[in-house]
């Protein structure tokens, strides 16, 4: 069920199941709340509750999360929750391999053979970058990836070409090595007496093993080399290379019998054919001693034969033709499981518990919506008026306070006149009495004499 929770990992997309485990396209979200989107591996029980396979799993991941390239898928996270082992990894927006082929089979869209030597040469990248990977103290990891295919051949919508699951047919081989012994035992009787190799338990994936690995003996760079000479045969010829049920397919990979790259009107064929022969020699010392040899003459017949492409051309040819359904169905998903992280939705209930008035889900809470919408404008609009109000009220009191002072501090005509003439005339008086008074002194003064 989906989107569920899984740790600190949240499931929304289901991708795909394989022999080795079923993979979800997940949201993390970290303690500051910054959100990506990551690629979450959840191991099949059988394969989990195995020990000799979890202790090598986890060996083979912590080696494979070292790698920093721009063609390797990064390893963030191997862990358990609660009796589930999984692997987190970067999340590569767009197709495997096998899925682009499919849909172009499906849409009839031929892929530009400078766009298949690309492919190829992308991954060899990887490949010469992860062989030649040191420890801190610089001794050799000696990594080989034993499973390159078209599935662990991710794809993005930008042009990018990335490799993963490094490491992981290993862990697998050691998981299936008691079974594989045990079949082996039970054919000890065998008449023939022919040596036999345990039988991958991997659908498919004995079409792209070199022929040692086929048959069971130590493995080094070659083989890795071999199978990407497998990836370029099959995108130059438009079919698989080898077919058939699985054990005519080990059958014919235990024998390293190759047939001829058929015409198709690639030019500079031979050099073509003299790059795929070596990288498919049956005998790993007659191939490439290298990844980085391989991708030398490839890119030397890509600019002879002029097929020299880009990431960005690349990517525009897959956005052009594969994006739209693509982005929509991730999106929407993702647009889900974010839904989720926010809570339950609103669920309405008649306070009566009678029945909602027939209507779908969405017009009720589209409703709801618009009722809460309305409550709000109303609500606004009165706090809005309060505030109006209030100012107003404010602005008349202050308004009458600053008249009444003015009135206090400013006399009026009405009440400054009379007093005014009051003044004048006790002047008046006193005056006519101070001139009374010196005539008096005057006339006594002269009458003394």
């Amino acid at each position: 069920m989906l989107p569920r929770r899984f740790g600190r990992y949240l499931l929304f997309d289901r991708v795909g199941k394989g022999g080795m485990a079923e993979i979800f396209l997940a949201r993390a979200v970290t303690e500051l709340g910054a959100a990506r989107l990551v690629v979450v591996k959840q191991i099949l029980p059988e394969l989990a509750g195995d020990p000799a396979f979890a202790q090598m799993l986890i060996a083979e991941a912590k080696l494979a999360a070292r790698l920093r390239h721009g063609n390797v898928v990064q390893v963030y996270e191997l862990g358990r929750e609660g009796d589930q082992l999984f692997i987190a990894m970067e999340y590569v927006e767009g197709f495997d391999l096998h899925a682009l082929l499919r849909q172009l089979s499906r849409t009839k869209t031929a892929l530009p053979a400078e766009f298949a030597i690309f492919i190829v040469r992308e991954v060899l990248g990887a490949l010469s970058y992860a062989h030649r990977a040191k420890t801190d103290d610089g001794a050799p990891l000696g990594l080989v990836h034993r499973d390159v295919s078209p599935s662990n051949v991710l794809i993005s919508l930008e042009g990018e070409v990335k490799l993963c699951d490094f490491g992981i047919a290993r862990a697998l081989s050691v998981a299936h090595v008691e079974a594989g012994a045990a079949e082996l035992d039970d054919d000890a009787g065998d008449a023939s007496g022919e040596e036999l190799a345990p039988v991958s338990k991997l659908a498919g994936k004995s079409a792209y093993m070199s022929p040692e690995h086929a048959r069971g003996e130590p493995v080094d760079a070659r083989a890795d080399v071999f199978a990407a000479g497998i990836l370029l045969w099959e995108l130059c010829a438009g079919r698989r290379m080898i077919r058939g049920s699985e054990a005519e397919m080990l059958a014919q990979a235990r024998a390293g019998v190759v047939p001829a790259l058929p015409e198709r009107g690639l030019p500079e064929f031979a050099l073509l054919q003299a790059v795929v022969s070596r990288a498919l020699a049956a005998h790993a010392g007659d191939r490439f001693a290298t990844a980085a040899d391989f991708q030398r003459a490839l890119d030397g017949y890509a600019s002879k034969a002029r097929l020299v492409a880009s990431p960005l051309r690349f990517g525009t040819f897959l956005t052009d033709n594969f994006s739209a359904e693509l982005v929509a169905h991730r999106r929407s998903r993702e647009r889900g499981a974010q839904a989720l992280e926010l809570g339950p939705p609103v669920v309405l209930e008649r306070l009566d518990g009678g029945a909602l008035p027939e209507a779908t889900a969405t017009e009720a809470a589209t409703e709801a919506q618009t009722a809460a919408d309305a409550k709000t404008a109303a609500e606004t609009n009165a706090a809005a008026e309060t505030k109006t109000a209030a100012v107003t009220k404010a602005a008349a009191e202050t308004k009458t306070a600053a008249a009444t002072k003015a009135a206090a501090t400013t006399p009026t005509t009405t009440g400054t006149l009379p007093a005014r003439k009051g003044r004048a005339a006790a002047w008046g008086l006193a005056l006519a009495g101070l001139s009374a008074t010196a005539l008096v002194v005057a006339w006594l003064a002269g009458w003394l004499r």
